[in-house]
């Protein structure tokens, strides 16, 4: 009985934190800073965060819908996404438009699912010219070709990073592109 008990308790352990997963598929890219974001508050109003952008914390009950914008969004609407496993790509408002035409198609050649699980939009301020942010991580990069921006969409699109793997990234606000 002790032996089924133990068995089971070890199941239980493993489904626990398979639940719970930081990481997707593939290995965390060089360069990307992780950090704890235990605020999973919702709140009404504007947030102030620590991070340019924002890579968790409080945020808006709605999530913002997956997918290209061309103009800036929401910081806690896009926060609440993250939360459910999206990946967001921000771009400094003056990148060439090369570049953001190969972000575009890498967004959309990565799409998880239905749910897409991947935002692309510009952001005043960014301290480098590409940030991608998942929840409690980020990475930096000077150019969309940076091999490491593939990566770390595999390794946290989609992923439980923020606690609550598979919630949606549809049916939220925003309209996006594609």
């Amino acid at each position: 009985m002790a032996g089924v008990l133990i068995a089971g308790l070890a199941v239980a352990a493993i489904a626990f934190g398979a639940g719970f997963a930081t990481t997707g598929s593939g290995s965390l890219p060089p360069g990307t800073q992780t950090f704890a974001e235990s605020d999973h508050a919702h709140v009404s109003g504007p947030v102030s965060y620590d991070r340019v952008p924002p890579a968790g914390g409080a945020h808006n009950p709605v999530q913002l819908n997956c997918g290209i914008y061309t103009q800036a969004v929401p910081n806690e609407n896009a926060v609440h996404s993250l939360e459910h496993g999206a990946v967001w790509i921000t771009y400094q408002p003056t990148l060439a438009a090369d570049q953001i035409a190969v972000l575009q198609q890498l967004v959309t050649s990565d799409y998880v699912g239905t749910e897409r699980y991947i935002i692309l939009s510009p952001y005043p301020g960014l301290p480098s010219p590409i940030v991608a942010s998942a929840w409690g991580a980020q990475l930096s990069v000077d150019r969309a070709s940076d091999s490491r921006l593939a990566d770390f969409i595999h390794h946290f699109a989609g992923g439980g990073q923020g606690g609550e793997a598979g919630g949606p990234c549809t049916g939220g606000l925003g309209s996006p592109l594609g």
